[in-house]
């Protein structure tokens, strides 16, 4: 058995690597192909909305819906109004149906009182916590699968809000 060891535990760390490969590469492809979703932002308690160097999310659909009346794993469905604002459609428990102009965006529900659209954290840089207050929509990309990925927050005016400056004469 000793002489297996050394194979098994590098057949376990090529699979390991394989794996965070492959989902490296499934989430490169919605950034890289998925749809662009604006998730309107429900308020959040002011004295826990900043911890540290992150923002705590809630999406404005999830609260408004009865968390009773969904399953605890399904699709919500959406469609897309000015600036790629999502408009709730439905919820749902399979992919289908979906008609013309509606897209998926998966959803879990892991106890009573919450329901999680995409990411629930926003992650920046410390001492920026005053630019994103202004927050008015997550934004998503997602796939035909209803896999999403947070990409960003915007503002009011549908501008994404950034904490660094892209120009080039600012060194």
């Amino acid at each position: 058995m000793k002489k297996y060891k050394g194979i098994i535990v590098a057949f376990n760390l090529v699979l390991l690597l394989l794996y965070f490969n492959y989902s490296i590469a499934k989430k490169e492809e919605i950034l890289r192909d998925g749809q662009l979703i604006l998730l309107e932002l429900a308020p959040v308690d002011p004295r826990s909305l900043m911890q540290g160097d992150y923002m705590q999310l809630r999406y404005k659909m999830a609260t408004e819906t009865d968390i009773d009346s969904i399953a605890r794993r399904g699709y919500c469905v959406v469609r897309l109004g000015n600036g790629s604002v999502a408009n709730l459609v439905r919820f749902q428990q399979e992919t289908t149906p979906l008609f013309e102009g509606e897209f998926l965006i998966a959803y879990t529900t892991p106890n009573k009182w919450s329901i999680e659209i995409g990411a629930e954290s926003f992650f920046f840089q410390e001492g920026h916590a005053e630019k994103y207050e202004q927050a008015t929509y997550g934004a998503i990309q997602v796939d035909n699968a209803g896999n999403s990925i947070l990409v960003g927050l915007y503002d009011t005016d549908l501008r994404r809000i950034t904490y660094f400056n892209l120009k080039q004469d600012d060194k």
